[in-house]
């Protein structure tokens, strides 16, 4: 893969999806001190749960979500590694990756626990999407024909 222009804006849309990739894994950190979005989620899902109760729920979340955040931070850091230096099969990972996190972002959005609501509020759900819009770009791009000059 020669360095061409889509190329070069698919490694900023991939550090771009890693920039997201980190913002949304603080955001929820930014939550937990600020806004308590998610354990007053858990708190209208789970009435009866004690503050104690609420406060290691949102614990387990943070854990879960870190943990993912990690693997996507390895993932966005591998796949732009491989582009930038043109491994024959950068673009396969890349588009693995992109459904892996789509998938995962997917999930943290739409899965719904046993309340019959969803795991995590909608605002965080989304954050965990945002950076799958950088993903869709980025191999949208790697997988363009560059234009005949």
């Amino acid at each position: 893969m020669t360095k061409t222009r889509h190329k070069r804006w698919a490694i900023a849309a991939m550090y771009t999806g890693l920039g997201l990739t980190v913002i949304a894994t603080i955001v929820p950190y930014l939550d937990r001190a600020t806004a308590h979005l998610l354990a007053d989620h858990i708190r209208a899902g789970y009435p009866t749960y004690s503050q104690t109760r609420v406060d290691a729920a949102v614990t387990a979340y943070l854990i879960v979500l870190s943990v993912i955040g990690a693997f996507g931070v390895i993932a966005w850091l591998g796949t732009t590694w491989a582009v930038t230096t043109g491994k024959r099969w950068a673009r396969s990972a890349a588009t693995v990756m992109f459904l892996l996190g789509t998938s995962v972002g997917l999930t943290g959005l739409l899965t719904k626990d046993t309340s019959g609501d969803t795991g995590l509020p909608s605002a965080l759900g989304w954050a965990g999407m945002a950076p799958c819009l950088a993903g869709l770009l980025a191999v949208t791009l790697l997988w363009r024909r560059p234009r005949p000059e």
